[in-house]
């Protein structure tokens, strides 16, 4: 009888621990703020860019391998907060909007910073030894349109309010379109000037993937837009 007695006396000390800790989880899941979260993922690209644009304005082929560990220090950061929120979204109840659109705009976001590693990826592949200036203006205009992806970010936690946050997203999508025309004469100016087949071949690849980093902020934008158009 009095085994039994322990025996119920653990059990319950035991559901007793596992609701605290559920308690907690759930307590820890109310205090996480998305909005912001996805306010920082864009912190992260824009890190990325300035990081790019820094690179290519002062470019020296020797320290391309060191400075693509500073750029995947940037990504993998991103990498981290992007779990981080994952390991909360999959444990919350109600979420500020569906928890795949959550799912959804993170992603976008980390695959903006992705494709900035990736051009310096390119950079160190093909052995490239100097700038064009076409890509030198790509830079910037990445810097700029991941700018105005994080003011975008920031007004979409009132985003049913905010006055600005269809402006910030038409910027984006007007950068991108700046992108194409940096793509479409950077590619001519290529293939009219130079004679290289390896220089041809791999300008055009970075080029390729600098476009890329503007179509992926686009991406975002478009995401959040129709976000808003479904919960407004």
């Amino acid at each position: 009888m009095k085994d039994e007695k322990d025996k119920k006396n653990v059990k319950g000390s035991k559901d007793s621990k596992h609701d605290n800790k559920k308690k907690k989880s759930q307590k820890k899941a109310k205090n996480y703020n998305y909005f912001d979260a996805i306010i920082t993922f864009a912190d992260y690209s824009c890190q990325a860019a300035e990081l790019l644009n820094s690179i290519l304005s002062n470019f020296e082929p020797a320290k391309l391998e060191a400075q693509m560990k500073e750029m995947h220090a940037i990504e993998h950061a991103a990498d981290l907060a992007k779990h981080e929120m994952m390991s909360y979204l999959v444990k919350e109840f109600i979420t500020p909007i569906d928890r795949e659109d959550i799912s959804t705009i993170a992603q976008e976001i980390d695959n903006v910073t992705d494709a900035i590693e990736d051009v310096l990826m390119q950079l160190y592949m093909y052995n490239i030894q100097s700038v064009r200036k076409e890509a030198l203006e790509f830079s910037k205009t990445i810097v700029t349109c991941c700018n105005a992806l994080r003011k975008v970010t920031e007004d979409f936690h009132h985003f049913k309010k905010s006055a600005n946050v269809m402006k910030h997203i038409i910027n984006v999508n007007n950068l991108e379109e700046e992108g194409d025309r940096l793509y479409t004469r950077g590619m001519r100016d290529l293939y009219t000037t130079s004679k290289d087949p390896v220089e041809i071949m791999a300008w055009t690849k970075t080029f390729d993937y600098l476009e890329k980093c503007c179509d992926a902020c686009e991406n975002v934008a478009d995401v959040m837009e129709s976000i808003i158009m479904k919960n407004t």
